[in-house]
């Protein structure tokens, strides 16, 4: 009988790792958590880790370790702060569901010790990608990605990361919860409406993201650097029935496009389980099915944060980076309900005025530019409260 895969889960607390858990409890026989890693969520970390048994979890708050350890069977290895990346060792896969810039060392470490990373921290991409597929080339190990719409992609590409000359990549937007707003109504979007996803249940700070489109900029960008695609061979359509996750256009004119129901736990099994698929039907359209799908073209002129992300990548160098770091700065006070939604964009196109044009040649370097950037933008944000 076939050894279950081990996998490290960074991020288990969070969206991400608890619906990854979720594919692994039906899973039992193909998948084994070896590793479970959170930031601060130590009940419900403890709580994983009295279900699954894992050889290690770890907790990046060093504060919170005391409690864990008391949660904790003895039996299991504990680590602390920067020990966590230490554990990508104990597993195959190493999936990286940890929210933003922070995601980026897991993404190092699982490269630097040939394992297969299973990526939804999309930050790691694009505030560092250049770097990343450097280390990449130096590695036997292999990315798959999380992001339904990458998934979606690389389904359509027969499991390549690499894309046929003269083919273009159609990423899907739901549009979020602003699609049939107009300029007015926008003029007065606030928080709590731009957490109301229409056809996602996503963590607060993805959610706003979609909300403005920045998350298909970013997305735009992963791209380029996941598939090493020109952004010329990019495009983004407005999906609002989140059916189609993406779509490939092959030089001949054939379009082929990954559709289920919206269920992120799809896109988790693929890449937990490549080459093979889960048994459990996530997403399933139960065929045959009456649901319209329509296509739009994105309106840059009331979400122009995708046209900013956008433009960043196509700048290339530390453009990427310093978008992402100014854009969770500016959500971070969004969420605090501080100003409008409209504001978003607007902060933004500033942040990025003034951009220095540097151009990261290392990990260290990235590091600089990125608190550089949420030093900026900070000062930008108080200047405008």
């Amino acid at each position: 009988m076939e050894l279950a895969r081990t996998v490290a889960i960074y991020g288990s607390t969070g969206s991400i790792g608890t619906q990854a858990l979720d594919v692994i409890r039906s899973e039992r026989h193909r998948l084994r958590p070896t590793v479970l890693v959170a930031s601060d969520s130590v009940e419900l970390l403890a709580s994983q880790a009295v279900e699954f048994k894992p050889d290690a979890v770890g907790i990046v708050n060093s504060k919170k370790a005391r409690e864990l350890r008391s949660l904790v069977d003895s039996s299991i290895e504990i680590a602390v702060g920067d020990e966590i990346f230490d554990l990508v060792d104990r597993a195959e896969v190493v999936l990286n569901g940890v929210v933003g810039f922070a995601g980026l060392r897991v993404t190092l470490a699982a490269v630097s010790k040939h394992r297969v990373l299973a990526l939804a921290n999309k930050e790691s991409l694009i505030a560092a990608g250049e770097i990343v597929n450097l280390a990449l080339s130096e590695s036997t190990a292999q990315i798959l990605p999380v992001d339904s719409e990458h998934s979606a992609i690389f389904q359509c590409l027969e499991g390549r990361n690499w894309v046929p000359a003269e083919t273009r990549l159609i990423l899907t937007a739901s549009g979020g919860p602003f699609l049939s707003s107009t300029s007015d109504e926008l003029d007065n979007a606030n928080l709590e409406m731009a957490l109301n996803h229409p056809t996602w249940s996503m963590g607060p700070k993805i959610t706003v993201d979609s909300s403005t489109l920045v998350n298909k900029g970013l997305e735009v960008i992963e791209a380029h650097f996941l598939f090493d695609v020109d952004y010329s061979a990019i495009d983004v359509v407005i999906h609002p029935q989140s059916i189609v996750h993406s779509m490939v256009e092959f030089s001949d004119g054939s379009t082929i496009a990954q559709l289920s129901k919206p269920d992120m736990r799809l896109a988790i099994s693929r890449a937990l389980l490549y080459p093979d698929r889960a048994k459990a039907p996530y997403g399933a359209m139960g065929w045959p099915t009456e649901t319209k799908l329509e296509f739009f073209r994105p309106d840059l002129r009331n979400f122009p944060a995708l046209g900013l992300a956008i433009d960043a990548g196509i700048l290339g160098g530390g453009a990427p980076c310093w978008f992402n770091a100014a854009n969770e700065v500016v959500v971070s006070h969004f969420l605090l309900g501080e100003f409008s939604w409209r504001t978003i964009s607007n902060l933004l196109g500033i942040s990025m005025e003034r951009y220095d044009g540097s151009k990261p040649t290392s990990i260290e370097e990235v590091y600089y530019l990125d608190e550089s950037a949420r030093r900026v933008t900070e000062a930008v944000v108080r200047g405008f409260v």
